[in-house]
C-alpha cells in the first residue's frame, strides 16, 4: 500500500496483527465497533487501492471532502466486507487520531495517538506486534512491522 505515513506517525504509535485468526476475517466494521466511544465521533476519510465491492466505491465517494460519521461507515461495511489494501483514516476536530490500514486481507495496521485504543486490540488480537516507526529498517514488512 503506497500511502504517505509521515502524517500518521507523528504523535502516534502503531501496532500490526493478522487479518485472519483461523477461519475468521477482522473485518473494518470489527475494528469500528473494537473503538468504541474513542471512534464514535471520529470523522473518516477512506482510500482503497483495490475495490473489490460496489460498496467501496460508495464509501469512497461518501468519505471524500469533509468525511463521514463512523456510524454511516460501520453501516456501509456491515454485514462483511473483507478488503483488499485498503486506509481508514479517523479525525477528531480535523485533528488524525487514527490510521487503520488493511494489507492485502491479510494484517491490519493500527495508528493511534491513544495508547488505550492500540491496549484493547492487543487484548482482542492474538499475534498483535508493535510497529517500528519513525525510521528505515532495512529488509522489514510493509508497513513498518520488523522483519520475521
Amino acid at each position: 500500500m503506497a500511502r504517505d505515513t509521515a502524517e500518521a506517525e507523528t504523535g502516534m504509535k502503531g501496532i500490526t496483527f493478522p487479518a485472519w485468526h483461523g477461519k475468521h476475517y477482522v473485518t473494518l466494521a470489527e475494528l469500528l465497533v473494537r473503538l468504541g466511544s474513542f471512534g464514535l465521533d471520529l470523522t473518516w476519510r477512506i482510500k482503497f487501492d483495490e475495490i473489490v465491492d460496489p460498496r467501496c466505491v460508495e464509501i469512497e465517494r461518501r468519505s471524500a471532502d469533509t468525511g463521514m460519521d463512523t456510524l454511516t461507515l460501520l453501516s456501509l461495511t456491515t454485514p462483511f466486507l473483507q478488503l483488499i489494501d485498503a486506509e481508514a483514516r479517523g479525525f477528531a476536530e480535523d485533528k488524525l487520531a487514527i490510521v487503520l490500514t488493511e494489507f492485502d486481507s491479510s494484517s491490519w495496521d493500527v495508528r493511534a495517538v491513544d495508547e488505550r485504543v492500540l491496549s484493547e486490540l492487543r487484548h482482542h488480537y492474538p499475534g498483535t506486534e508493535d510497529l517500528w516507526t519513525g525510521h528505515f529498517i532495512p529488509d522489514a514488512a510493509i508497513g513498518g512491522s520488523p522483519p520475521r
